[in-house]
């Protein structure tokens, strides 16, 4: 599969230089006067070079975020993750000349600020294919001060996932980390409404080498960013192989009850350093990121049963997946059973409002053995705990491909509203905010005025806030749109 097209189509207003790749006197001026970016133009590269060579020249700099082979040309571009990087490397390579399998080449500041690569590579693992293991001597290693060579502290990685759109399993880490080594053991865990995940290398400098070339790096196109740093632990103890845990030297080992929070307890009380309290919170808030064979059903529970209706929960879910039915359990009516359109948008839900608090209460949210919610029949449901949104027009995600599943965010105090009515002013809306029960701290229109920014002083009044005024009528057909931003005012 070649990654990158190697047609101009796949980068903006590309304006590739028509120069031959041969070199000349007007193009060293023109180095000269390209100003910084963080884009750079490589040229004289050796026929057939790949990828990876490329990338290497980049890797001990920083970040490399992108790369488009031009290979009739012989050319490159190479972007980093910041410009001081770019410049960094353009200096380095100014002083020692840039080798590429013996011959020299030429490395320039690029007129695009970035690259936008072909929109049709979508949901491609960008990283697998790009990254293969490094090849040794690649890097200009001789220059201490650009590398920093000190011995990697530990064969263990803690990675975040930021952005998780997508739910990525214990599966895809495995595939895309290995190329850099062999994977022994692998630990996965929610904390602070985010899926993290503790990998076991067999050797540091495997994890150092993942560590540079996939930190900041997106799993998907614009979406599910890791982020990576060595763990304080040397070793990982796992006690099962199922969706959450894995160890590969091991497989032998029991897959373990993966509804039973008290083994995931023992679990992660194997992790030495964690303490039992973040040990069970982490555990509490477990997601097994694993989209197939997954129920759409969650379980809510702890709910305050004098405030919560299926209404609201079917706002709140809303925000991650399609809630299909809502039904509060008649003999436990802090209880609810949820029904999404499948079991990603369940796992999604699952990972950002298990341990959130609603209506004074902190939610427990746990995917549920039931496959489907089931319709009271006829006339038996006369406390209307059971509600079918199966045919809701408020369904965010119904559209294929929709803006909204770029805007998924963990819940937070600064809500994002749009669809404003013309006319309805910065006091009328935060006199609205307020009397959802909440204090507005900050509120910042867009420029169009369609669309603002608004701050509650905790997360607690901003969901509170969302479940009440999403799709609240203006009137005049306008029903504001309510949804968790990741910006601050």
């Amino acid at each position: 599969l070649s990654m990158y097209g190697s047609s101009p189509n796949s980068l903006l207003n590309c304006g590739f230089s028509s120069h031959s790749a041969n070199g000349s006197d007007s193009k060293k001026q023109r180095l000269e006067e390209s100003p910084p970016s963080r884009v750079l133009h490589i040229r004289k590269l050796p026929n057939e070079v790949s990828e990876t060579e490329v990338i290497a020249l980049g890797l001990p700099f920083g970040k490399v975020t992108n790369i488009l082979m031009l290979k009739g040309k012989n050319q490159a571009f190479l972007e980093l993750g910041t410009e001081e990087a770019a410049i960094t490397m353009v200096n380095y390579y100014t002083a020692v000349t840039p080798q590429v399998r013996n011959s020299p080449v030429f490395i320039q500041y690029s007129n695009h600020k970035e690259l936008k690569t072909d929109s049709a590579l979508n949901q491609v693992f960008t990283l697998i294919f790009l990254f293969r293991r490094l090849s040794d001597g690649s890097s200009p290693s001789s220059d201490p001060g650009v590398l920093d060579l000190a011995p990697p502290p530990s064969p263990v990685l803690r990675i975040i996932i930021d952005n998780m759109f997508y739910p990525v399993t214990l599966d895809v880490l495995q595939q895309i980390f290995s190329k850099f080594g062999t994977v022994m053991k692998i630990i996965t865990f929610t904390k602070n409404n985010q899926f993290q995940a503790l990998l076991q290398f067999s050797d540091p400098v495997n994890a150092q080498q993942a560590k540079l070339s996939l930190d900041g790096q997106n799993i998907y196109n614009s979406c599910c960013t890791l982020r990576i740093d060595f763990s304080k632990l040397v070793n990982l103890n796992v006690k099962y192989n199922n969706d959450k845990s894995r160890d590969y030297t091991r497989p032998d080992l029991p897959t373990g009850d993966g509804e039973s929070t008290n083994k995931d307890h023992s679990l992660l009380g194997a992790i030495s350093p964690l303490s039992a309290a973040a040990a069970a919170a982490a555990a509490a808030g477990r997601v097994a990121l694993s989209g197939s064979g997954v129920s759409g059903v969650l379980l809510a529970s702890n709910l305050n049963e004098e405030m919560v209706t299926p209404q609201s929960l079917f706002t709140l879910f809303g925000v991650y997946g399609d809630v299909q039915r809502v039904k509060i359990l008649y003999n436990k009516k802090d209880s609810a059973l949820i029904q999404l359109s499948d079991g990603n948008q369940a796992q999604l839900a699952m990972s950002h409002l298990n341990g959130q608090k609603v209506f004074g209460k902190v939610m427990r949210v746990t995917l549920s053995k039931h496959q489907t919610v089931a319709l009271p029949r006829e006339g038996l449901d006369d406390q209307l705990l059971t509600k079918d949104f199966s045919g809701s027009p408020l369904h965010r995600f119904k559209k294929p491909g929709s803006k909204n599943f770029q805007n998924i965010f963990p819940p937070s105090a600064t809500l994002h509203l749009s669809n404003i009515r013309d006319g309805v002013g910065e006091e009328d809306l935060r006199l609205l905010f307020a009397n959802s029960g909440g204090t507005v701290k900050a509120f910042k229109f867009f420029q169009d005025r369609k669309m603002a920014l608004i701050q509650m002083t905790s997360v607690e009044e901003a969901i509170q806030a969302l479940m009440d005024l999403h799709n609240y009528d203006m009137g005049g057909n306008h029903h504001l749109k309510v949804s968790f931003s990741k910006s601050t005012i």
